[in-house]
């Protein structure tokens, strides 16, 4: 018996060791072991967070026609002058402008719970903020946190944007004038996180924003968990409502979310300009990974771009994709020195994809600004493998030399490698490997037919 019992602590003692051997083997494309931190992903405990702020016990209604910016951001700063707390949406709907959440505050909404954004912009103020690779004054988001440690949103309730009315004013103005800009329309985001640190978004529902829906800027380690990220492409598109950008940020996790909306679902932002790498309000992007998701419409699954530097250590893995325009799309500004370098894509299905890989110069709305743009941007170390999909254009790739907008832009692609890939694609063209250096292709198929 003592030997049976001895075998079997013995056996399990041998599994929990490959198991964390295995986990503590797992790295970074560039080979740098990936944090246990990543692996560490409990739903937020709001009973460990000091104490609950019901808004309706603090003279909120339960009104979904009456602007209560003022007595819900009355609640969050008595629980941050009685030492923190979390603030409770409770069931029901409370019409909010910007909201600011300060050091040890959390905000948790219950289900049937509903935080709804005022379609109404001046309900919004103008601060100083980050926009499309710019520092500058714009409006809040409806739901702000800056400078904290430890922030939480949690609950399975719902934030809305409202952003209908938005939306609308967006359209009209650009049919007046087709050069609008994304910025031109006055409308806010749905949530911005700056400056932080051991954030966790967890469980919501996060939909109808008006403008980019979760934005991320010079944050670290920050958790998103489990979150339904939505807002519509039809009957009236959502102009850039961006599920997720991350915007100079390292250590993020984004995980077991669903994610359908009328832009790009994850972005990575880093600053835009001609000198935009020595301007410290921006910076790179280091160790994101997107793992266990699920994807409804979007332009991009995963975006470089259009404003962004430097990224590095970027991994998306382990996801089903339903209509995405592009798989993995690289922006190259023209305007914007840019490096992209060590990024995995693996273990992905879809359906209804328009590219499977889309690398192409961006051109909208770049300005030099009447300067060159030092040295040539790079595109490196990139894996993609394990894939099976449909898509419409298999590899549409461009050479920088095909299109110039400035004297002596350009961008040089090197170290691909696409390995274990089968896709059928309506428009497929054979593959120029001239345009890559170093291009390794291993058990790819495309219609049936191997490829290299």
């Amino acid at each position: 018996m003592l030997t049976q019992k001895f075998r079997l602590a013995l056996l399990l003692m041998l599994s929990i060791t490959l198991h964390l051997t295995s986990f503590a083997q797992e790295k970074f494309p560039d080979g740098t072991p990936i944090p246990d931190w990543f692996r560490q992903n409990k739903p937020t405990d709001i009973n460990k967070l000091g104490k609950h702020y019901r808004i309706t016990d603090f003279n909120v209604t339960n009104d979904s026609t009456v602007i209560q910016t003022e007595r819900i951001q009355a609640v969050i700063d008595k629980a941050h002058e009685s030492g923190g707390g979390v603030v409770i949406i409770p069931k029901g709907t409370f019409l909010s402008g910007s909201l600011f959440f300060k050091q040890g505050t959390h905000l948790h909404l219950e289900e049937g719970g509903k935080l709804k954004g005022s379609d109404d912009i001046s309900n919004f103020p103008l601060v100083m903020t980050r926009m499309e690779g710019q520092t500058l004054k714009y409006f809040a988001a409806l739901v702000n946190a800056d400078g904290l440690d430890g922030f939480t949103i949690s609950g399975k309730g719902t934030i809305d944007g409202n952003g209908l009315r938005y939306w609308k004013s967006f359209w009209l103005r650009r049919e007046f004038n087709p050069k609008t800009t994304n910025m031109d329309e006055m409308r806010p985001r749905l949530v911005y996180i700056s400056n932080s640190r051991n954030v966790q978004l967890s469980g919501v529902k996060l939909i109808n924003s008006p403008f980019w829906t979760t934005h991320l800027y010079k944050s670290e380690n920050v958790k998103l968990l489990d979150l339904y990220i939505y807002s519509p492409k039809e009957p009236v598109k959502a102009p850039s409502s961006d599920a997720v950008d991350i915007d100079a940020c390292k250590n993020v996790l984004i995980k077991n979310c669903y994610m359908s909306v009328n832009d790009d679902a994850v972005a990575l932002k880093g600053g835009k300009g001609p000198r935009a790498d020595q301007d410290p309000n921006n910076g790179a992007n280091h160790n994101i990974i997107i793992e266990d998701c699920t994807y409804g419409y979007c332009h991009g699954a995963l975006t470089f771009g259009s404003e962004s530097l430097h990224d590095r250590n970027i991994i998306l893995r382990r996801v089903k994709i339903d209509h995405a325009e592009r798989l993995l799309w690289f922006k190259m500004r023209p305007d914007t020195p840019q490096i992209y370098e060590y990024v995995l894509v693996e273990d992905i299905e879809g359906q209804d994809i328009g590219n499977f890989i889309f690398i192409r110069p961006w051109t909208q709305f770049f300005d030099l600004k009447g300067e060159e743009v030092a040295g040539t941007s790079v595109i490196r170390h990139i894996t993609m493998r394990n894939i099976k999909l449909d898509c419409e254009n298999f590899f549409n790739v461009g050479a920088a030399k095909e299109v110039k907008p400035s004297q002596g832009f350009g961008y040089k692609m090197s170290d691909f490698r696409f390995e274990n890939i089968a896709v059928t694609a309506k428009n497929f063209t054979e593959i120029d490997t001239s345009i890559i250096e170093n291009f390794k292709l291993k058990k790819v198929t495309v219609n049936s037919k191997k490829v290299l």
